[in-house]
Order: structure tokens, then C-alpha cells, then sequence
């Protein structure tokens, strides 16, 4: 299970559902899909897990 985390760019305004892992999350090593920056904020939202599996 990959965690899923919504971010805003700081530098373009793109707000995005990102899949990381904890390790990147937590080493800010998330980049925009859009741009590529890494100046992103993380926005307040409820925790999203992301499965292969189907229930």
C-alpha cells in the first residue's frame, strides 16, 4: 500500500494527488507532475491509501 498525499506547487499553482512512498514524504523528495519543481506544500486532506489489489 502506497500512501497518497494532495500537494500545491508553490512555484506553478498546480494542486495535485501524489503517489510517494513515506520515505520520499518524509525526505521531501515529492516533485510536481507539472513542472517539476519540488517547492510544494502538503494540503490538509484525509489520508488516501493506494492498493494494486481489488477487494
Amino acid at each position: 500500500m502506497t500512501p497518497m498525499y494532495d500537494y500545491k506547487c508553490l512555484d506553478c499553482g498546480e494542486e495535485s494527488l501524489i503517489v510517494v512512498t513515506l520515505k520520499e514524504h518524509e525526505r521531501g523528495e515529492v516533485q510536481c507532475p507539472k513542472c517539476g519543481s519540488k517547492n510544494l506544500q502538503q494540503l490538509l486532506t484525509s489520508f488516501t491509501p493506494h492498493t494494486t489489489k481489488k477487494s
